[in-house]
């Protein structure tokens, strides 16, 4: 069984390649898939409040409670790339370690 990763370890796992990932997807997908302009703007804010915390936790129930209303609870499309993918797989984990 593997250990839940916290928080603060997803954020290092993750944010690097989020950082790389969403705007090419949304270029790519964004036609297709308008709903992701809006994952993009979440994202964004995310990232910017995550940025702001330094250290801390930021509140981010909110952006996070969007997300799965948008994505519904990060399922992924049947028509789209593996980096579509894996964007929504990582957002999924974030919020899951957020909220644990």
């Amino acid at each position: 069984m593997s250990k839940q990763l916290t928080f603060d370890e997803v954020k290092i796992a993750h944010f690097k390649k989020l950082e790389l990932y969403v705007p090419v997807v949304e270029r790519v997908h964004g036609g297709h898939h308008p709903e992701f302009h809006e994952v993009r703007k979440l994202y964004d804010e995310i990232n910017k409040k995550i940025n702001e915390a330094g250290a801390g936790k930021p509140e981010l129930n909110e952006e996070f409670t969007r997300l799965r209303e948008i994505t519904d609870n990060y399922t992924v499309p049947g028509d789209v790339c593996e980096s579509y993918e894996a964007v929504y797989n990582m957002l999924a984990e974030i919020d899951k370690a957020y909220n644990d």
